[in-house]
């Protein structure tokens, strides 16, 4: 056994490479241009943490809230949060509290982020999700 598969065998750390992603684990927005891989994710309190990846003018095309506080950075691209210019390039942070409406975005090539949630990620589904995406992303009533 390779030492590092070992010694992640004898740990309750995660470790993962982006080239070694299993490309089923994927989760396709195609309607809107992106997609989806979760790194990380706590079944107990729905926080989680993803991989985003948009296409050229992939968005999310309307304004909405979290059920959590949400981080992004920029590993790629150039992403737009239209309604107020913010845009995140590579190197870029960004922090929007629980709540607090934001949207719709557009990428302006295609960009690639983590996205971050310390909690669940909506009160109820958006318009760009389906049953089938919505999965457990939803806070508990």
């Amino acid at each position: 056994m390779h030492e590092q598969n070992k010694a992640l065998c004898e740990t309750l750390e995660v470790l993962l490479n982006t080239r070694d992603l299993d490309p089923e684990q994927w989760i396709d927005y195609p309607e809107y241009g992106f997609r989806q891989y979760f790194l990380w994710k706590n079944p107990d309190t729905g926080a989680s943490i993803a991989l985003l990846e948009f296409q050229k003018d992939g968005r999310i095309p309307v304004k909405h809230t979290h059920a959590s506080n949400q981080f992004m950075y920029c590993l790629e691209g150039d992403y737009e949060y239209v309604d107020v210019g913010l845009r995140l390039k590579p190197g870029s942070f960004y922090m929007n509290p629980v709540g607090h409406p934001h949207g719709p975005t557009i990428a302006h090539e295609r960009s690639v982020l983590i996205e971050i949630y310390d909690g669940p990620h909506y009160h109820e589904k958006p318009v760009f999700h389906t049953d089938e995406t919505i999965g457990d992303f939803l806070a508990k009533s």
